[in-house]
């Protein structure tokens, strides 16, 4: 897998997701990149809104998962989909801006509806290459 990338792999009933990046905050955004994904077709999303998103983190395994949840109650809330994401770690405190547009599920094309990421296969550590990895089961 490439720096800056995201994928989905497989997992009995649900998704595994994972982001990698060159840096802890790359890995997040790559994550939640690779959840949206699994919602719709993300190059269908347009940037039209930003919207600030703020978490505070336990540690990151436990940040990663509020993250992902805080994306999710934004949805779920202002019924849109977002197709990029700014994020910044300091210390246990993550901001973030992220883009997007309410849902159009004829050009969207929701494929599935994710209700919360979990603590399954949770991880977000640094691997030998000196990449962040950072990924979870979301529940759909």
């Amino acid at each position: 897998m490439k720096k800056g990338s995201f994928q989905h792999y497989e997992h009995p009933s649900d998704i595994g997701i994972r982001g990698v990046g060159e840096s802890r905050e790359e890995a997040f955004r790559q994550a939640a990149l690779a959840m949206t994904a699994a919602m719709a077709e993300i190059v269908s999303v347009k940037p039209e809104k930003e919207i600030d998103i703020e978490v505070e983190m336990e540690d990151d395994q436990l940040g990663l998962v509020d993250w992902l949840n805080a994306i999710l109650y934004e949805i779920s809330v202002k019924k849109m989909l977002f197709c990029d994401f700014e994020v910044s770690i300091h210390g246990r405190k993550l901001t973030a801006k992220v883009w997007g547009e309410k849902i159009d599920k004829n050009r969207h094309k929701p494929v599935v509806e994710v209700k919360a990421a979990t603590y399954s296969d949770l991880k977000v550590e640094k691997n030998k290459e000196g990449n962040w990895i950072a990924q979870c089961i979301i529940d759909v």
